[in-house]
């Protein structure tokens, strides 16, 4: 037999094969059982499409981006309504790329330089933060609204004549007053890098996060919107940025050719570049002091599996988010419900729950509580970052400035934490949610009222 043929024939059993074994290992998951079954504040969501496309990748073995790489990231530039998106390996990556890339010698005199601010909130991950320190410039943190959120209205009163961008996350998928906040940046001429990582799919007036800035930043880690594993992504409109996020995403390189391939621009052995000698090898000059920051194939092999199912995805957060919002809705005398940003759809990560002011119990009373009974919880990430250990070797009013004081930002330090709403919970799982908080709640009440 031809060996073509039978290696298609062979690749083709071997992929139906696949959706087999899913329907054998992972299509009948174990019933739900209140009190006993843990639910998870988030996990993946996939089906064989998953399996078969990551076979699928193995077995072609070119391992590195490629051609499921060139279809994600496609596919998710027409989803935000961008010009152009980069896979990377992971948010934390998509961070570090979309800050430096504000770096670039490229961007004249508008890029940023070691101790120029930018203005952005301890109550978030610290890998938002983590860039800007590790370059050189000032993180100036500035407080969140209740629900975590970078308030505008401190806004102007952070800014100095060293403020070059304001950067920050859309926290749980809810997303921060982007009317104010693009506003005040381009009055000041400033960067706004949206950190989308957690709401994938949001709206702001019918508009997707992530795409209001110069720049926005996803993450596909499991408990994200849709998962490779590990990987993210960085986006952006403006064509000189796109430039810059390739070169520093591949290595600093000036050249612009897809693995494997060479002389897309025609002049690899012709073109003057710096003081090189004449017709120095493009594939090897370098622009920037870049990174390897590319995702593996089989990644985003994965990815394109995962992105059919966004829509999907982002509907049954928004459903079981108004689930847990109808269902505790009479415990807000104790439990400061989340709220959606005006004007906003958002594609909900987590549903946060704050210890109202007076409450007879502490944050983690309430979280050992829910623990205790199979329920996993979360803090708001760093709660505020300026009080970790990464800071205590920083220099408050040099290495980092806080701008007012952060009291919102202590209250979710020491009173939120967030559950989950993920995709894969049904509505056994939230209805249980909804009652431990509940029973809690009554158990607090009759503290108080001795009844």
């Amino acid at each position: 037999m031809d060996p073509v043929k039978r290696a298609e024939e062979l690749r083709t059993s071997i992929l139906k094969q696949v959706g087999e074994y899913y329907a054998l290992t992972h299509g009948a998951p174990a019933p739900f059982v209140p009190g006993e079954t843990r639910i998870n504040y988030a996990g993946r969501v996939f089906d064989q499409q998953e399996m078969i496309n990551a076979v699928d990748s193995a077995l072609e073995f070119w391992l590195t981006w490629g051609r499921y790489s060139r279809e994600f990231e496609q596919r998710l530039a027409d989803y935000l309504g961008v010009r152009k998106a980069f896979l990377v390996n992971s948010g934390s990556s998509a961070n570090l790329l979309a800050f430096m890339a504000l770096t670039s010698p490229l961007l004249g005199e508008r890029r940023i330089r070691r101790g120029d601010e930018v203005i952005t909130v301890a109550a978030g991950f610290p890998t938002t933060v983590a860039p800007m320190v590790q370059f050189g410039a000032v993180p100036v943190f500035i407080d969140v609204d209740a629900g975590g959120n970078l308030n505008p209205e401190l806004l102007e009163a952070a800014l100095s004549p060293r403020t070059r961008a304001v950067m920050a996350a859309h926290s749980l998928g809810n997303p921060f007053d982007l009317d104010r906040v693009v506003e005040f940046c381009r009055r000041h001429e400033l960067f706004l890098v949206e950190d989308n990582c957690d709401a994938l799919g949001s709206l702001y007036h019918g508009r997707r996060t992530g795409t209001f800035g110069q720049l926005g930043t996803s993450s596909f880690y499991p408990p994200h919107h849709l998962t490779m594993g590990e990987g993210g992504a960085v986006y952006t409109d403006d064509p000189l940025l796109a430039r810059i996020l390739l070169s520093l995403r591949d290595w600093g390189r000036d050249c612009y050719c897809n693995p494997g391939v060479d002389n897309t621009c025609g002049c690899r052995f012709s073109g003057r570049f710096g003081t090189l000698p004449p017709g120095y090898d493009h594939k090897y000059v370098y622009r920037h002091f870049g990174y390897n920051l590319k995702i593996s194939d089989l990644q985003a092999a994965i990815g394109c599996a995962q992105l059919d199912k966004l829509p999907g995805f982002v509907a049954a957060r928004r459903r079981n988010f108004e689930l847990l919002r109808q269902g505790l809705a009479d415990c807000a005398d104790l439990l400061q419900l989340p709220e959606p940003t005006p004007g906003a759809e958002p594609s909900w990560f987590g549903f946060l729950l704050t210890r109202q002011p007076g409450a007879p119990f502490s944050r983690n009373d309430f979280a050992r509580y829910l623990e205790d009974h199979r329920i996993q919880t979360r803090n708001l990430f760093a709660g505020n970052l300026t009080r970790h250990p990464c800071c205590e070797t920083l220099r408050e009013g040099v290495d980092y400035r806080i701008s007012g004081v952060l009291e919102a930002t202590d209250r979710i330090m020491n009173d939120s934490l967030w559950i989950g709403l993920y995709p894969g919970m049904d509505q056994a799982r939230i209805d249980y949610q909804i009652s431990v908080i509940r029973e809690f709640i009554q158990a607090q009440r009759a503290r108080v009222t001795g009844k």
